[in-house]
């Protein structure tokens, strides 16, 4: 018993305690993602969103529509350009668009996003959503929006979300009757917007006085 003790712990050491196991997880680890796959992008649903101040202490809100990748062959091998499709706005009523060109993709995206918040231009707004029922097309798009009542949300995908939210709308119906690319869809949701009037607005255009309603008064119990 003398000798084994010697061997294992060494002379007037205790023998150590076993190691304990490896994670399953960390056993043959190889890069690559879960699930063992080789080489796969992961792909987000929706545009990732950015707020930042912009000129005069204002709250600006930017997201990323849509990122292309253009290739040319060269002698060398191929070149790889991005393009990215950004939407800036305040929530309140201004919104701008604009497509940024890069070799790289983050310089796509800064580039858009200046040039975005350059062409910002209002909107007429009605508290939540627009005064009245506008139809707009830009090539292949085309683009049909109705106001709704508060509480409804956007009833819209994620393209023409992302210019209403940008713009400030909450509640509103909104029905795409033509192509789906992202860059006309975009620009033709931008031309709906630009066409909204209030009728004050449309009021003073024409010389007409806004004649106030009066509220009738609660009849009285006799």
């Amino acid at each position: 018993m003398a000798e084994e003790t010697t061997k294992s712990g060494g002379e007037g050491q205790p023998p150590q305690p076993p190691q304990p196991p490896q994670p399953p997880h960390q056993r043959g680890y190889r890069g690559g993602g879960g699930g063992g796959g080789r080489g796969r992008r992961t792909r987000t649903s929706e545009a990732p969103e950015m707020a930042f101040d912009g000129q005069g202490g204002e709250e600006l809100v930017e997201k990323v529509v849509f990122i292309n990748r253009s290739s040319k062959v060269v002698k060398g091998g191929r070149r790889f350009k991005f393009s990215a499709l950004v939407v800036v706005g305040d929530k309140k009523g201004r919104v701008g668009v604009a497509l940024g060109k890069a070799a790289e993709v983050a310089d796509a995206i800064r580039r858009g996003g200046e040039l975005a918040r350059r062409q910002m231009t209002s909107v007429s707004l009605k508290e939540a959503t627009i005064p009245h029922e506008v139809f707009a097309e830009f090539d292949g798009a085309r683009i049909l929006m109705r106001p709704a009542s508060p509480g409804t949300g956007i009833i819209a995908g994620k393209t023409v979300r992302s210019v209403l939210e940008s713009a400030g709308v909450r509640d509103i119906l909104t029905k795409s009757l033509g192509s789906s690319n992202a860059a006309n869809v975009v620009k033709a949701t931008l031309n709906g917007l630009l066409k909204l009037r209030l009728r004050e607005d449309i009021y003073k255009s024409r010389g007409i006085a806004i004649k106030k309603v009066e509220t009738p008064a609660a009849p009285t119990a006799n």
